[in-house]
């Protein structure tokens, strides 16, 4: 009774299950879950990696209709041109772009502060600092041309006051300070711009320029610098649900509490890029390349280090296409590999060597032609280059062209030329014992046991072979 009863009961349940389970499908179905909110994360340089993974980003949150893009964003600086390229892109995204500088720790740097004045919401962690915004490349030459080191203590040597132009007159340094002036006021009216875009503090995003200043967190949200300051994504969603931005000239309120959060990861052709973008890999590619193309040359058809030094050359090229270069640096590198190569050919007593070395160096230090942070050549790179460079062209490939000058000593081209002892009395042939073995051997003249013979050419198993000269000629005497 009690096994009936169980049974009527289960059957009962799965007969109500499966309306219900039905009635809450369409339930879904009427009402689907809402759009996530799009997360990209920026850790490291701003460069053309960083540029690409973006506008990915970018695209997938329009397909996914996402209610706003997040930028968790922790960077020294970068390139300019990647910088204006990613500013570009949100100034013509379709969807609001929150930038937010996280973690705990993290900075908004030089190009990660127009970014952040680019961005529709912009919110900071605590303990983050945004600012030092002057453009770095500008310091190092005579004449009062301020550092980056200055710009991030603050220090102007203008004093704040609009410097009077170059005369005709002005010296070379003085038309560096105007270029200077000219790079300093191009970079305020930009971001002056994005900040009269967005309501925000102009004068101290100008300041942050001329001056290199930066705050904190707290001090940009109490100077109107950023809208937010909250610890965490979730936190930064419930925050700025409600708030009404400017989104290509249309009003748009955002819906974001409560949101899902969808993190979009960089693929691997982002993840490639951002390593052959770094230029101490870009610069070792672009050797590696050079060297196993002169390798391959050197001893034609072993293959291995032409097709190597190919693929590294042309990812070096291709890095170095996306990098700034100073083509005067890369001049340089090619004059001191030839000069290192000429002192192998041609020993010069090191005069061509270190002429090489020289040169070596001094293109290194200029290829890369930026100073923007994450971008510089590391100097340690560039003296275990410049050594193992020196070694190998000196050594390795001085005894390498050693090695192919000596005469071949196997095979056809080691038995022509060769002499021959013949081992008996013969005219037209006979037997001779060459390279410690007995061949049979032809020749046009006449020979006696113990003469020796240079062998002029080779059939098969026998050789064609002549009397010495000397030989010869001591026999035409005998003959007189």
């Amino acid at each position: 009774m009690i096994r009936r009863l169980a049974l009527i009961l289960l059957f009962l349940l799965g007969f109500y299950q499966t309306p219900l389970s039905a009635e809450n499908k369409a339930s879904e179905k009427d009402n689907p879950a809402p759009p996530p909110a799009v997360l990209l994360e920026v850790e490291g340089p701003i460069g053309p990696a960083v540029d690409g993974y973006l506008g990915r980003g970018f695209e997938r949150a329009r397909e996914l209709e996402a209610p706003v893009v997040i930028l968790r964003m922790n960077t020294p600086g970068g390139l300019d041109k990647s910088m204006r390229s990613i500013i570009r892109k949100i100034l013509d995204s379709p969807i609001p772009v929150a930038v937010y500088i996280a973690p705990e720790g993290a900075r908004g740097a030089s190009a990660g502060t127009y970014i952040l004045y680019a961005a529709h919401v912009a919110a900071m962690a605590p303990a983050t600092s945004v600012g030092a915004a002057t453009p770095v490349k500008m310091g190092g030459a005579p004449g009062g041309e301020r550092t980056q080191a200055d710009a991030e203590a603050g220090e102007n040597p203008d004093d704040g006051k609009q410097a009077e132009p170059a005369n005709d007159e002005e010296s070379v340094d003085g038309s560096s300070e105007a270029m200077r002036r000219k790079v300093v006021n191009d970079a305020v009216s930009y971001i002056r711009g994005l900040a009269e875009l967005r309501g925000r503090n102009a004068d101290w995003a100008e300041e942050a320029v001329r001056q290199g200043v930066t705050l904190t967190s707290s001090e940009a949200l109490e100077k109107k610098v950023i809208n937010f300051k909250v610890n965490d994504v979730e936190a930064l969603l419930t925050a700025m649900d409600g708030l009404t931005v400017d989104v290509n000239e249309r009003e748009q309120t955002l819906e974001t509490e409560g949101r899902s959060i969808q993190k979009i990861e960089p693929n691997w052709r982002t993840k490639l890029l951002s390593i052959i973008t770094n230029p101490n890999v870009a610069y070792i590619l672009m050797l590696l390349g050079i060297y196993g193309i002169i390798l391959e040359f050197s001893n034609p058809g072993s293959f291995v280090p032409g097709i190597a030094g190919a693929i590294c050359l042309l990812l070096a090229l291709f890095a170095l296409h996306l990098l700034p270069i100073n083509y005067a640096g890369a001049a340089l590198i090619i004059l001191g590999i030839l000069l290192m190569l000429a002192e192998a050919f041609a020993p010069s007593f090191g005069a061509l060597g270190i002429g090489g070395i020289i040169a070596f160096v001094f293109g290194s230090i200029l290829l890369i032609d930026t100073d923007a942070p994450g971008f510089e050549l590391n100097i340690f790179v560039i003296i275990g280059v410049t050594l193992a460079s020196a070694f190998v062209f000196t050594v390795v490939v001085a005894m390498a062209m050693k090695a192919w000058r000596r005469p071949v000593v196997s095979g056809s081209e080691g038995i022509v030329g060769a002499e021959a002892t013949a081992l008996e009395n013969f005219t037209g042939e006979g037997r001779v014992r060459l390279k410690g073995e007995s061949w049979k051997a032809r020749t046009s003249a006449s020979l006696r046991q113990g003469d020796q013979a240079k062998v002029t050419d080779i059939d098969g198993l026998t050789v064609s072979v002549e009397p010495l000269e000397e030989q010869q000629q001591t026999e035409n005497k005998n003959h007189e």
